[in-house]
């Protein structure tokens, strides 16, 4: 049975070849670790901050730049909601395939007698790396930290179709009654520390068969593709990383 990410969906999208490349011949190419420096930093202290660790000597190792970012997701709106659980993988099954991946976090606030984005000091839970269940009352936030840029679609962007649809079925499952109505409260956030603002998408009723069809349709053609493909190169391959092997 086959098993997809979204970086695998979207790598396939953008080019089977490269998906050939890296998916199937599992060619691993290495990168510049100052690219993606930041963004594990930020990834690291926020995943130890929910927990409740001591992170006092990690902000110090912080340069200017980083504390900066650190400072922004601290005051962030939603990341101040309470805890559920962070780096934690979730997947759900689609038709015939698995889908899933490794969220940033997951949090969640009471919606009775409270507005939006609301926090107050009787709702502030003690932090658990346990799941806890979901309940119909409470509103639930998928959170994903973007130290570079969010996506140009995000409202159908893999990554928050697959972490949608995953947290709706662990909601079905857990909830039995009532699925309609909780499925409602489930909202994906892109936290743009880039920018210093949120990108929310609400995942209404209407919109789980949608996702599925369009998840289902690219499953479809990653299994049924003739790899590798022949492809017109771009101007957008010289910023591959498997371009040596591919040009």
């Amino acid at each position: 049975m086959n098993s997809f990410s979204p970086n695998m969906l979207k790598t396939f999208e953008a080019c089977p070849k490269k998906y050939y490349f890296k998916y199937i011949q599992k060619i691993s190419v290495p990168q510049k670790s100052s690219v993606f420096e930041t963004g594990k930093k930020v990834h690291a202290l926020a995943n130890y901050y929910l927990r409740g660790d001591d992170i006092t000597k990690m902000e110090k190792a912080l340069n200017s730049d980083e504390k900066l970012i650190w400072e922004q997701l601290k005051n962030n709106e939603f990341f101040k909601k309470s805890y559920i659980n962070s780096e934690y993988n979730l997947s759900c099954k689609i038709g015939d395939y698995w889908i899933g991946g490794r969220l940033d976090a997951l949090m969640k606030s009471r919606t009775t007698g409270l507005s939006e984005g609301k926090k107050t000091g009787n709702l502030t839970e003690q932090k658990s790396s346990t799941i806890q269940p979901f309940n119909h009352s409470t509103n639930y936030y998928i959170l994903d930290y973007k130290t570079g840029s969010i996506p140009k679609n995000p409202e159908y962007d893999y990554q928050t179709m697959v972490y949608l649809l995953c947290a709706s079925k662990l909601l079905e499952k857990q909830t039995l009654k009532q699925v309609q109505s909780d499925v409602r409260n489930i909202k994906f956030v892109y936290i743009d520390l880039k920018n210093n603002q949120n990108c929310i998408i609400d995942f209404m009723p209407e919109k789980e068969k949608e996702y599925e069809k369009k998840i289902l349709g690219i499953c479809n053609k990653i299994t049924n593709a003739q790899l590798p493909e022949e492809i017109e190169h771009s101007k957008m391959c010289e910023f591959c990383e498997h371009r040596k092997i591919c040009i």
